[in-house]
């Protein structure tokens, strides 16, 4: 079995963030998106990856390289334009060959076991394909993963027959026949392929992954399904993001790897990478500190993921991410924010307030 992992996209949502990196590498909990999708497929024993790359395709093959840190081999993929999901398994043919393949969104994050999703798959399908009185059984050509959602309307929504295989799958209904919204994993072979060939774009222009899968159930393929128990998050946006820091910090262990100077305080779950100083303040976990940082006189709170080389200096931050080579200096109290690179944030005076801050690579703020 192969993999194809999504790392094309704008990220439109992330700006301006994603106006200087690709948004499948910003960080969560100091570990860039696309790498726990990396190594989710490593330990299913997958070792054969094709990662689909548009405009950030170069930072992306920067910061991945040729695969080895995870066990796994890298072929890239160039997608004219972001064009759809099923546009994406059509560039990607000639790689995915006749092979069952495995395809991610590499913005997404979850609570789920790939190796146990792809495993019940070949698993149903050895079943299947086994010799009956009657011939052999039904192989499934598809598994997709679904999650229970309050709001299914916002998703792609799919109807089940009692067997729990998909009958329909609806693109964002007026009136959804369920509440399983599609979790942006998903299984194929190599039936796949006709039916991205065989579809036509969305009133939006793409190629839709939905049309696809249908393309098969209307084919006679059986597609299906796994319930997603855990939680699945979508990190294009500033709200979820944050938010799927505060779940991966709260998976980290405590490790207390860097310099604590006698008057400071650490609580809780903290890990602190070597050659980060802690000089005259309190860490709170969940907290990530990154190496190189150096933090004086301040208070990281729960839920806050500092990146390298960050120089914070009589501050507050609280359930925030901020990026490499940042200095928050005499800022007050930074709340639910997200820093991009070498951002910098200043106050000449000491007003005590909150403030919230989505900021770019190289911003610099005066909150005077």
């Amino acid at each position: 079995m192969k993999a194809l992992i999504l790392a094309g996209g704008a990220g439109t949502r992330l700006r301006p963030i994603t106006h200087t990196r690709a948004k499948q590498l910003v960080p969560v909990a100091n570990k860039p998106i696309l790498f726990y999708g990396l190594e989710e497929i490593s330990e299913a024993g997958i070792k054969d990856v094709g990662i689909v790359v548009g405009d950030t395709a170069e930072e992306v093959k920067a910061a991945v390289g040729d695969g080895s840190e995870w066990g796994i081999s890298v072929t890239y993929i160039a997608q004219e334009a972001p064009l759809g999901l099923a546009h994406a398994v059509l560039t990607a043919r000639d790689f995915l060959a006749e092979d069952d393949f495995v395809m991610y969104l590499g913005d997404n994050l979850l609570k789920q076991s790939l190796r146990e999703f792809v495993e019940r798959f070949e698993e149903d399908r050895r079943r299947a394909s086994a010799p009956t009185l009657d011939g052999a059984g039904d192989v499934p050509c598809a598994q997709i993963l679904l999650k229970e959602v309050p709001d299914p309307h916002r998703f792609g929504v799919a109807e089940l027959n009692a067997d729990g295989t998909v009958v329909r799958l609806l693109e964002k209904p007026e009136h959804p026949p369920s509440n399983l919204a599609l979790v942006g994993v998903y299984l194929f072979d190599h039936r796949v392929h006709e039916a991205v060939a065989s579809i036509q774009p969305s009133a939006r222009g793409e190629l839709e992954i939905t049309d696809a899968i249908q393309w098969l159930v209307d084919s006679g393929c059986r597609v299906r399904t796994e319930i997603l128990e855990g939680w699945w998050i979508d990190t294009g946006k500033l709200t979820p993001l944050l938010e799927a820091n505060r779940l991966m910090l709260e998976t980290m262990e405590r490790k207390l790897e860097g310099d604590v100077d006698a008057d400071s305080e650490i609580d809780g779950r903290v890990v602190i990478e070597p050659g980060a100083r802690i000089v005259r303040s309190r860490i709170r976990g969940p907290v990530a500190i990154a190496a190189g940082t150096t933090i004086v006189d301040s208070f990281i709170g729960p839920f806050t993921a500092i990146g390298r080389d960050c120089e914070i200096e009589g501050s507050e931050i609280e359930h925030s991410v901020v990026l490499e080579g940042c200095r928050v200096i005499r800022a007050g109290r930074l709340e639910d924010s997200l820093l991009g690179q070498k951002v910098e944030v200043t106050r000449s005076d000491r007003r005590p307030r909150a403030t919230r801050l989505m900021v770019g690579d190289h911003g610099t703020i005066d909150l005077s």
